[in-house]
């Protein structure tokens, strides 16, 4: 069994014990996150499950991410004003974002939980969580350019 479809068996089971029903959709558009890694859109996902699924809306799948997200088995990223993308790795990492194509790659570098004390101590604040991103240029666009 692959680790992709070890989490996606993993997830159908947290869905399952949370009283969700497994329909063919719900379950087509976990089985595309686990698949894709790309970190979707859920435009994304609706135009690559359009032709199996005719009948499902773009709201289908915004519902159903919702339903994930709630569930803890998706994180949703959201980044200023565009679209946000969806995360089934949902333990802690971080990314690498192209400044070209917004591919977004998973970075995975030990927690920086001393950061999040840190600004605990000097800002008085109770910090929740952190997220790093990092920006460059991925070595497809960086071919393009070069041609």
């Amino acid at each position: 069994m692959t680790m992709a479809s070890a989490s996606l068996q993993e997830a159908v089971s947290v869905l399952k014990s949370t009283n969700v029903r497994m329909t063919p959709q719900r379950h087509a558009i976990l089985e595309f996150l686990h698949s894709s890694m790309s970190h979707p859109t859920a435009d994304d996902i609706y135009k690559s499950l359009e032709e199996r699924f005719p009948n499902m809306s773009v709201a289908t799948v915004y519902n159903n991410l919702r339903v994930f997200k709630d569930a803890g088995i998706v994180k949703e990223l959201t980044y200023g004003d565009s679209s946000s993308r969806f995360d089934c790795v949902t333990s802690d990492h971080y990314h690498v974002i192209c400044n070209d194509c917004g591919k977004i790659v998973d970075f995975h570098y030990p927690g920086l939980d001393e950061v999040e004390t840190l600004a605990e101590h000097v800002t008085g604040f109770e910090i929740e969580d952190h997220r790093l991103e990092i920006y460059g240029t991925c070595t497809e666009c960086t071919k393009m350019s070069k041609q």
